[in-house]
């Protein structure tokens, strides 16, 4: 019983925070339009064209490269490496 000593003044505590935080809520307009908001994730964005500022200065600068194999290699023939044994 000594438990509700404490748990009596604890959830007081927490009704009056929510009361409180409800109606700063209300008076800060966050419950006004409750429909447009679900909609915009719907909405076409207009399309964009990226500014010089956007796109980079040296585009081959930025590109990855592998340079595990030459460009011009070619691949491997099929069937194992044939030509590489002794005859």
């Amino acid at each position: 019983m000594n438990i509700l000593l404490v748990l009596i003044p604890v959830t007081l505590v927490i009704v009056i925070v929510a009361v409180r935080l409800f109606f700063w809520a209300v008076n800060h307009q966050q419950f006004d339009d409750l429909d447009s908001p679900a909609i915009l994730p719907l909405l076409d964005e207009p399309a964009t064209n990226p500014t010089p500022a956007d796109l980079p200065a040296d585009p081959l600068a930025e590109a990855p490269t592998d340079r595990s194999a030459p460009v011009d290699a070619a691949p491997p023939a099929a069937g194992g490496a044939a030509g590489d044994r002794p005859a």
